[in-house]
């Protein structure tokens, strides 16, 4: 079983892939832990390091489900050929889970620094409906469209939920 998931901030994602990661006993990468520099706020590792590590996780593992924003990350992982899940969820909700978002430990020093980048995250997820950039509505639906392979949109948390 091979899982992509990609959406806004705040459309479930990583909830969505916790759960099934239990579920089904496999491994769960969520990509920011391979797109930040560890313990530096906004520092992009180098390209080269995000796909050598990506290589290596589906190297190591036969089941996984993938999450993030990184809509080239993403496609990158559909040779694979895993089933997309597009959370393609509004933007109230997506605004509402970060207001709500617990402490991320493996992103943030404390819950302190967590809450001092809030504006600057609720300001990206509400662009995220007008960029055009990899991680975008835009790109997301491009992406989607295209895949061949086993694909469920979700729009709602109703739908997600059933699911």
């Amino acid at each position: 079983m091979r899982i992509a998931i990609m959406g806004n901030s705040g459309s479930g994602k990583s909830t969505l892939a916790r759960v099934l990661s239990e579920k089904y006993g496999i491994a769960h990468l969520d990509l920011d832990s391979v797109v930040w520099e560890a313990d530096k706020i906004a520092v992009m590792r180098p390209s080269e390091a995000i796909e050598a590590d990506l290589a290596k996780f589906v190297i190591e593992n036969e089941s996984w489900v993938v999450e993030g924003c990184y809509g080239e990350l993403i496609e990158s992982m559909l040779r694979h050929q895993p089933k997309l899940l597009f959370l393609n969820q509004s933007l109230n909700v997506c605004v509402e889970n970060n207001r709500q978002r617990p402490w991320e430990p493996h992103k943030y020093e404390s819950k302190e620094a967590q809450d001092r980048m809030l504006a600057n995250l609720l300001e990206w997820v509400r662009g995220y409906y007008q960029r055009k950039d990899d991680w975008s509505l835009r790109a997301h639906e491009r992406l989607f469209e295209n895949y061949d392979g086993p694909k469920l949109e979700f729009k709602n948390s109703v739908d997600l939920s059933a699911f």
